[in-house]
């Protein structure tokens, strides 16, 4: 049921997307009168799943759900039509119109997604608003395993500065680094500054996991039901003084001494409400107490008027974009060797969530909106991109390349995206065999 779910999640972000991102060439084109001959979600390769002919476009869904596209009359395209441009121009086609109009039409879908993004950003934060952990409130400063030591960074430290960008958000903290060349911290009252290996970074890619956390106060956040700090009068809210009279300052430090302890006799000393508490109880060494750190301390939630979230949406929108840009750093980056985890259809559906959650639905879709209006605008021949290239080069040097010259950049331009697909799909495959 579970994978149900993720698979319905997935394909309901694609469709819209699809359908939106094929919209935006769609509008302008049938504004400056161009005929538009198909509009598919999905692709029907052989055969469809449904069509219908309203006009004089056929609509309809393929079976292979990836992507989907607009078949626009008098244009070269992924379809290779060569005996329709093999005849005269139409005024209704494609290479018939002015430049300006065919460079609208081209970058239409890129657009649309990303005003698509920049509004579910924005209604996302007046509807959900924005819940995070600031920087500054991190007391007792930073958690990390073996990957964040390897990074450089130590448990405590207090980082400040990912190059020469100020740390306002704690929840930023790992990507930045992930994308970043140096860090700064505060590590015992001093300032210090250290570069970020590539070989981490990789470790990071390869561990798939946080490898930095917040470091929470030692007041108990939560109590597991029929838990040994259950059955013992243990209670949320009660601050962890001391364990077998070592005295606890934060969380990290309350389980460190508490897995030591265990084996034997614990004696907690709790605050409670100003009242000194103690607590005497034997622990087997593979038994847990059942608490959890009040996680929520650290968190503010910024609550937005319609008009604040129209420009903070668009801050966000751009935020996403630029890091999805300095990602491709790690993919080509040799020692990182990021394109061993670049994600397929069957990887980000396993990224989705496995219950319905609108928040999280919501976030990806726009999340990869950005995505596609980034890839599709790479000047890459059979992409947005290439067509607006080429165009570009017409209206600047006031002459268009020929269909010769077309027709071979589309071919030049498929044989890249399907190169693209088969690395994309084989560590997706490679994933689902190691897993």
């Amino acid at each position: 049921m579970e994978t149900f779910i993720q698979i319905a999640q997935f394909t309901l972000a694609i469709s819209i997307l699809v359908v939106l991102h094929e919209f935006g060439h769609f509008a302008p084109a049938r504004w400056f009168g161009i005929k538009v001959e198909k509009f598919f979600l999905f692709f029907d390769v052989k055969f469809a799943l449904f069509k219908k002919k309203i006009g004089d476009t056929v609509y309809g869904i393929g079976w292979l759900p990836l992507g989907g596209y607009v078949k626009i009359a008098g244009m070269i395209d992924e379809s290779m039509d060569k005996e329709q441009m093999a005849k005269d121009p139409e005024p209704w086609e494609f290479r018939s119109k002015p430049a300006w109009q065919r460079l609208i039409v081209m970058i239409g879908g890129v657009t649309v997604n990303v005003l698509l993004a920049w509004f579910i950003y924005s209604a996302m934060l007046v509807y959900y608003g924005d819940e995070y952990v600031p920087a500054d409130r991190l007391k007792y400063g930073i958690a990390v395993g073996e990957i964040g030591e390897e990074i450089g960074l130590r448990n405590g430290d207090q980082v400040i500065k990912i190059d020469d960008k100020t740390v306002t958000r704690f929840d930023d903290v790992q990507i930045d680094i992930l994308l970043g060349d140096n860090v700064t911290v505060v590590r015992d009252g001093n300032e210090m500054t250290f570069a970020i290996p590539d070989e981490a970074k990789k470790s990071v890619l390869d561990a798939e996991e946080r490898f930095i956390r917040p470091r929470f106060s030692n007041i108990i956040g939560v109590v597991a039901k029929d838990s040994i700090g259950y059955v013992n009068g243990v209670l949320a809210g009660d601050r962890i003084m001391s364990i077998n009279g070592t005295p606890i300052n934060e969380w990290s430090e309350f389980q460190s001494v508490f897995d030591a302890a265990k084996g034997g006799e614990v004696v907690m000393q709790l605050d409670r409400d100003g009242e000194q508490i103690e607590k005497r109880f034997m622990v087997a060494q593979d038994r847990a107490l059942g608490v959890g750190a009040n996680v929520n301390e650290l968190l503010v939630k910024d609550e937005y008027s319609i008009a604040a979230a129209i420009p903070a949406g668009l801050a966000k929108t751009w935020d996403v974009l630029t890091k999805q840009v300095r990602q491709f750093k790690l993919i080509f980056n040799r020692k990182v060797q990021g394109y061993k985890k670049v994600k397929g259809p069957i990887g980000i559906v396993e990224m989705m969530a496995p219950q319905w959650d609108w928040y999280k639905f919501w976030g990806f879709t726009a999340m990869f909106s950005v995505w596609l209006a980034f890839v599709n605008i790479l000047p890459i021949p059979a992409l947005d991109g290439g067509h607006v290239m080429f165009l570009l080069y017409e209206m600047i040097s006031g002459k268009a390349p020929s269909e010769k010259t077309l027709e071979r950049g589309q071919i030049v331009g498929f044989v890249i995206v399907m190169g693209l697909m088969v690395i994309i799909f084989g560590n997706d495959i490679w994933n689902l065999i190691k897993g």
